[in-house]
């Protein structure tokens, strides 16, 4: 699944008149960046909600023949429904025996995604992290199992578990890259409307099995920002 429903709010004036996945970096769509990802790494169903100039988006795949697979609209015109909501609404288009890989549209990175399904015991959920500056961080033990989170500027702590030192625990960022698998789908329904995936993975963390996969070499952009989308240019030509 691809999230590209979001307002790109951080890339206006672009986002005034087109979608964030339509945004192009190196001549092309960041949509066409992550499909063209996605198919080469073997993956034969795209689902992608879309909610902000969302007949673009549909336009532009329906113009380029959906790259020549199955790729699925989750419609989210009637309202955005943030990362754990929209997950939720698009269950009924996945395949309810395989797990589903969720990228989001404005992630660039070396990662080679056929890998993150091929793990020797699938755990409930496997979040891409990695080691780098953030306020934000995913804190995970010693076996990179999920506990919490925290905000290193403002102390706040979110965690099941009670007194959660953060210091004590491995503080990774998080990548907007992670893979869910069917099991945990009936959990999502105890969740409000709209939610963030991460609500649900803190909300769950005690009683599943979150882990985290940190890819040593790993080199990620989030072209998110206006003022980062020279540097993305660059960073394209380098992967």
């Amino acid at each position: 699944m691809i999230f590209a429903a979001g307002l790109g709010t951080r890339l206006k004036p672009l986002t005034d008149s087109m979608p964030k996945a339509l945004v192009k970096i190196g001549g092309e769509p960041l949509l066409w960046h992550v499909v063209m990802k996605l198919k080469a790494a073997g993956y034969e169903r795209i689902v992608v909600n879309v909610h902000h100039f969302a007949q673009q988006i549909v336009d532009y795949l329906q113009l380029n023949d959906n790259f020549g697979i199955d790729i699925r609209i989750s419609d989210e015109t009637s309202g955005l429904l943030e990362t754990g909501g929209g997950i939720r609404k698009a269950l009924p288009l996945f395949d309810a025996n395989s797990p589903v890989l969720i990228h989001n549209v404005d992630i660039l990175s070396n990662l080679d995604l056929s890998e993150l399904t091929q793990v020797e015991q699938a755990p409930d959920a496997l979040l891409v992290v990695s080691r780098r500056q953030t306020k934000r961080y995913l804190l995970f033990d010693e076996e990179t199992i999920l506990d919490g989170w925290t905000n290193i500027e403002s102390g706040e702590v979110k965690s099941p578990y009670k007194g959660l030192d953060p210091s004590a625990m491995r503080q990774l960022a998080f990548s907007g890259i992670h893979v869910i698998w069917p099991r945990v789908f009936p959990l999502l329904e105890s969740m409000p409307e709209r939610f963030g995936i991460i609500d649900f993975y803190l909300k769950y963390c005690h009683q599943c099995a979150f882990l985290g996969y940190e890819k040593k070499d790993l080199q990620l952009m989030d072209v998110g920002k206006l003022e980062t989308l020279d540097q993305a240019e660059k960073f394209f030509k380098q992967i």
